[in-house]
């Protein structure tokens, strides 16, 4: 047994593992996952780019090589220093890579390390090492010096991005464009404001409006670009970051298998670029089933950054706007370290050609040819000789100095060109005052330096991840119907599974169903296999939230009073499960009737009472029209003191709601009835929109608020009218010239392109209108010979058929510009152009 003294203390079992496992957890934070601020390198990163530096010739070397010299300075094995460094050959930074590295976008592996090689890029060999400046450490066995840190003059931590979990805490500092990182340097030297945004290799859209500077408690949302084929075909062209095309693929798979899409076949088809073709099913709205990718895949993921880096030997949550003032600090104060290490070596350049112009000038070589007894009679003479010149100089000589002298060559001495060291000294005076110059305007050094990055390293490296706003998708508006919803309206159950009772419809297992009972109860439950209501069911539908415009009429008779009242009322919220009663809430009450109208229609009806009643008129008319729309709590208006034997139709109601108005939000390519955006105007059920886009085409589509559209492509966007006649002005690419028809739509298919415009290369529609009578302004030349030359175009050209060229209206001219000559804005113009 353990003796007891030894289970309790500091040196005891438990005093021991305490100071271990703290000893672990900060060698794992420190050394292993979590990257230093000074460089942004974790120590594996940082030991790899060391051993490359080394072995660096300029030629690539095997990876199996780099890995090999890294095991000098790194103590976990081959495994962990491979992976790392295909890491950092996948950035496409620090390392030039040749062979299979994998792909980011597959999430293929590597080939194996004999077989692929690499070497140092010019970029990191300018910006990552300098021998002078760096502080330096022993190995992990001491026989080598490592760098500390390496000298980065460049935020390589927020171009690259870093991710690791260490004990008890992890890091996850996302990407950013190099670009807009040198850019936002050079703005904080300069004390202007700056913004910093991701930027993945693998593009796609991203939405930080609630990125936090990378902070905990941030999150990003990243988007698949999916793009409309045909109306039968979607594609994707990148995934987001953290995605490989499998696990994409994979995602839509199980998303289709669980009903929550329809689709025919997903086939991946990436080879250089990705592009994932998804077939749909017949009848499947394409609009849809992208929010429902968006909605139920991996095509759109969340991601949480958690900027977490080392300072001062110890970890600190950061954010990025931080970090990059700390890189760039960290920068300036490396690059005033080399101009005053450069300073000093020109200074002691300058000194010893001073020293070596008088030396021989002056003659005092020839002390060397006098006979001195011992040497340091001859050292002492020339120090000597050197005195009447201290002026010149701007130190002390030295004994060192002069024995570096002495060392020269002797046939040196007799071939030596005065002037030519007196035009190596004028040029070593012009650098010492560049150099001080530079140390006195530090900052415009600094920004000057990161201008040369700029110039030489920033092609080919513009964003690739577009920043757009994202709609917020609600999955139940775009979960397809998965499940059929059956009632047994007499025992008072609906559910999925009552697959022998009377079929309801189609809806999603995200749904919400609403349900009326005979007794005037009502209950809001969800889709479920078997879910009790309420005896003798009426009424059964998927509810919708919100919903202001479907209305229900109701008549039904007072237990207590045995008074009959009509209602009508909406349902726009309610608490799921909880049990409504929409009558007066007295015994034996029941519904005598109920409609529901979806846009608020009021019907006649015709009310027979009892035969057995006192009344004199055993039937009688009611209006529903007559009754306002208020809650589902209020108690209706009086319709008869007498028995009711049934009600009946007797002629059907017309819409009591007006049209709605709509909006287009072009942040979002969305339709909506929020006010975001242009308003489009009041739109019937039956109303149509008009989209007129700049590559020539034109489509007829109705209201539906699930489609998308691309803002950037729109020329035209109204509520269409197929009286209305459309002006167009168009490129004509082959004969380089201007076109402009005007023509009536004249198809009614919807949700089909129709090309209005000569088809050719190059082809493009420059504007269009459906102004009654469009005035176009066509300006030319600058200045004082600026011209502007108005043309009415309803008397310039004849109305024509859709299908027609027009008529030449001027050629093309790269100075000409043209715009609708507006005076004021007319109900039937088109709400955006």
């Amino acid at each position: 047994m353990v003796p007891k003294e030894q289970l309790n203390g500091d040196t005891g079992i438990s005093g021991q593992y305490r100071s271990w496992f703290l000893d672990y957890a900060s060698y794992v934070i420190l050394e292993r996952a979590v990257p230093a601020v000074e460089d942004g390198l974790k120590p594996v990163q940082r030991r790899i780019l060391h051993s490359m530096k080394e072995m660096d010739d300029g030629r690539f070397n095997k990876a199996a090589n780099i890995i090999g010299q890294s095991m000098q300075y790194h103590p976990h094995g081959d495994a962990s220093i491979g992976d790392a460094l295909v890491n950092l050959g996948q950035k496409d930074l620090l390392i030039e890579t040749q062979g299979n590295w994998g792909d980011i976008n597959t999430g293929d592996e590597a080939a194996a390390a004999r077989y692929i090689e690499a070497r140092l890029s010019k970029f990191a060999l300018e910006v990552a090492f300098n021998e002078k400046t760096t502080e330096w450490a022993l190995s992990y066995d001491g026989r080598k010096n490592e760098p500390v840190t390496l000298p980065m003059k460049f935020p390589l931590l927020l171009a690259q991005g870093a991710e690791g979990i260490a004990v008890g805490l992890a890091t996850k500092i996302l990407p950013h464009n190099f670009c807009e990182l040198i850019e936002a340097s050079i703005k904080y030297l300069r004390g202007k404001k700056f913004e910093l945004s991701p930027d993945f290799q693998t593009g796609g859209m991203a939405d930080t409006s609630n990125y936090n500077e990378g902070k905990r408690g941030g999150k990003i949302r990243v988007r698949s670009r999916i793009e409309e084929l045909d109306k039968k075909t979607l594609v994707i062209r990148d995934v987001p970051y953290g995605v490989t095309t499998t696990q994409l693929m994979d995602s839509i798979v199980k998303a289709n298998d669980l009903g929550k899409i329809k689709i025919k076949k997903v086939t991946d088809k990436t080879s250089a670029a990705v592009e994932i073709l998804i077939d749909l099913a017949p009848g499947i709205s394409p609009d849809i089933t992208t929010d429902a990718l968006y909605a139920f895949t991996d095509c759109e993921v969340s991601i949480s950054p958690n900027a977490c880096v080392i300072v001062d030997h110890k970890p600190k949550f950061i954010g990025v706007h931080e970090l990059l003032r700390l890189s760039v600090d960290n920068t300036r104060e490396l690059l005033k370290k080399e101009l005053e290490i450069k300073l000093k070596e020109l200074q002691d350049k300058w000194h010893y050609t001073s020293l070596e112009r008088i030396f021989f000038e002056e003659k005092i070589y020839k002390e060397l040819e006098k006979k001195h007894k011992e040497w340091d009679d001859v050292i002492n003479a020339i120090s000597k000789a050197f005195q009447p010149f201290a002026k010149q100089l701007k130190r002390a000589v030295t004994r060192e100095d002069i024995l570096k002298l002495t060392e020269k060559p002797v046939r040196r001495i007799y071939r030596l060109d005065i002037e030519e060291l007196n035009a190596q000294i004028k040029k070593i005076e012009a650098e010492i005052k560049q150099v001080k110059h530079d140390l006195a305007n530090l900052t415009d050094f600094a920004v000057a330096y990161y201008d040369g990055l700029l110039k030489k390293y920033g092609k080919g490296r513009e964003r690739k991840t577009e920043l757009r706003p994202f709609e917020s998708i609600q999955a139940k508006q775009v979960a397809i119907a998965n499940v059929k919803l059956y009632v047994n309206r007499e025992d008072g159950f609906i559910g999925t599974g009552l697959k022998k009772d009377e079929f309801v419809t189609d809806c999603s297992d995200l749904d919400d169903i609403i349900a009326f009972t005979k007794s005037g109860k009502m209950k809001v439950v969800k889709v479920a296999d078997k879910v009790f209501i309420g005896k003798d069911i009426i009424h059964i539908a998927v509810f919708k939230k919100n919903d202001e415009r479907t209305t229900y009429n109701m008549i039904y008779l007072d237990g207590k009073s045995k008074m009959s009242y009509a209602k009508r009322f909406n349902v726009t919220g309610v608490t799921r499960e909880k049990e409504y009663d929409l009558t007066k809430g007295s015994e034996n009450s029941k519904v005598h009737y109920m409609s529901v109208n979806p846009n608020g229609e009021a019907e006649v009806v015709k009310i027979i009472l009892s035969p057995s009643s006192s009344a004199r008129n055993k039937e009688l008319d009611f209006y529903f029209e007559t009754l306002e729309v208020k809650n589902r709590g209020s108690m209706g208006n009086q319709v008869t003191k007498y028995p009711i034997k049934t009600v009946k139709v007797k002629e059907a109601g017309k819409a009591t709601i007006t049209g709605r108005k709509i909006w287009f939000d072009d942040s979002f390519g969305r339709l909506n009835e929020e006010g975001k955006g242009e308003l489009l105007g009041m739109f019937d059920a039956d109303d149509r929109l008009l989209v007129i886009y700049s590559d020539g085409n034109y489509e007829i589509t109705d209201t539906e608020l699930s489609q998308r559209f691309d803002a950037d492509k729109i020329i035209v966007m109204e509520k269409f009218d197929p009286e209305k006649i459309i002006t167009a002005i168009y490129l004509d690419n082959e004969k380089m010239q201007y076109n402009v028809k005007r023509f009536r739509i004249e198809t009614t298919t919807l949700h089909n392109k129709f090309s209005f415009i000569k088809e050719g290369e190059g082809n493009r529609l420059e504007t269009a209108t459906s102004d009654n009578e469009p005035v176009i302004a066509i300006s030319s030349g600058r200045g004082s010979q600026a011209k502007t030359q108005k043309i009415k175009l309803a008397s310039f050209v004849e109305v024509m058929g859709w299908k027609a060229v027009g008529a030449k209206l001027f050629d093309f001219n790269k100075s000409v510009s043209m715009a609708w000559d507006v005076k004021k804005k007319k109900d039937n113009q088109p709400s955006l152009f």
